[in-house]
């Protein structure tokens, strides 16, 4: 790993921490007040100006613990905790498997196991549905540093083992969720009873896309999210400042260079899932991506970028030769999970159904 890649991911493990604001906010008053001792017109100035920022950073970070606290007593943890690299993971299952295989669930971006609720509750009435928390979401811990699509692959499947839910399991994940399972199922395929991706992220769109600035511009934004639950400075409820810094890493792997460490160990390519069958759910369209043809320069160019999303939305296919191709009901985009949930249940049991009667 470069230098610079171990001194980002240093500072993001200490910026997780929600006490980090606590010893920089004394840290920085110390610095005021050593300025103030030394006498000069300067020096006290500054230096008072440095104690009254560190005085307002430490009531900031102690709102911030205390925000964080309440909150993790008014909402304990519904599934269990169980230990995965020597932290704790959330895994909540729920339901009955009835001779069939047991649903886990993959939100999109980084989002915890809970974004799928709703999906998770109606399933879970029709067969065993299991909601994960990767780290650095919902009630688990963060997690070390960095984070990478092939470590969360590997922890989700430990996660599952530990939780003592029982294979095959059919893993359904959404955009980069889509490709995190995909990523679990290729390590594991005797663990795999099928996939169904809803719009799955293609590692080709990070690589060969053309250059939107939408990622970067996430990674910047999670991270002046995590300053500010640091030192308190936001609204409402409190936030871990571990969520932020955990998405932040992981997302530095979707670009270019990023991909160009990590997408051997991330990409699921032609062939690599064998004859496991794969639901692939998609879009007609690119509802939704008005931002991204807006780039273009003239309509030939908003026609490619077009085309290449929408042959791109379709590579997962050839991962398996028992593949099919699903579109979402007209009107829906990429957020169709939370847009048509009916539809996404209907599509994932239909599945459940008929590898149950394939192993009968």
């Amino acid at each position: 790993m470069r230098r610079d890649g171990r001194v980002a991911n240093s500072l993001l493990a200490l910026l997780s921490r929600d006490w980090a604001g606590v010893p920089v906010a004394l840290v920085t008053a110390g610095v005021g007040g050593g300025l103030v001792a030394l006498g000069t017109t300067w020096a006290v100035a500054l230096g008072a100006v440095a104690v009254a920022v560190g005085a307002a950073l430490l009531v900031g970070a102690v709102r911030h613990l205390v925000l964080v606290a309440r909150e993790a007593a008014a909402r304990p943890a519904p599934g269990s905790l169980v230990h995965v690299g020597g932290h704790r993971m959330h895994v909540r299952g729920e339901g009955e498997r009835a001779g069939g295989p047991t649903v886990v669930w993959m939100p999109g971006g980084h989002a915890p196991g809970e974004e799928f609720g709703e999906l998770h509750t109606m399933l879970a009435a029709r067969t065993r549905s299991v909601l994960v928390d990767r780290f650095g979401t919902g009630w688990s811990d963060t997690g070390a540093f960095p984070r990478t699509t092939a470590v969360e692959a590997e922890e989700l499947l430990t996660a599952l083992e530990a939780a003592g839910e029982r294979p095959p399991f059919v893993f359904v994940g959404h955009s980069f969720g889509g490709l995190l399972v995909a990523n679990a199922a290729r390590r594991r395929p005797d663990l795999t009873a099928g996939l169904v991706l809803l719009d799955p992220t293609p590692l080709e769109v990070i690589a060969f896309a053309p250059a939107n600035g939408l990622v970067a511009g996430m990674r910047r934004r999670l991270l002046l999210a995590a300053v500010r639950h640091l030192f308190g400075a936001h609204r409402g409820r409190g936030g871990r400042t571990g969520q932020d810094c955990a998405a932040a890493s992981i997302f530095s792997e979707l670009s270019p260079f990023g991909l160009a460490g990590a997408g051997w160990e991330s990409v699921v390519y032609d062939g690599d899932l064998a004859d496991l069958p794969l639901v692939l759910v998609i879009p007609r369209d690119l509802m939704g991506g008005e931002a991204v043809l807006a780039g273009a320069r003239d309509a030939v160019e908003a026609e490619r970028i077009s085309r290449f999303y929408l042959r791109s939305r379709v590579r997962y296919l050839a991962a398996s030769s028992a593949s099919r191709l699903v579109y979402t009901p007209e009107g829906t985009g990429h957020d169709f999970p939370h847009e048509a949930p009916e539809f996404v249940v209907g599509v994932v049991g239909d599945l459940v159904r008929e590898l149950r009667v394939t192993s009968s």
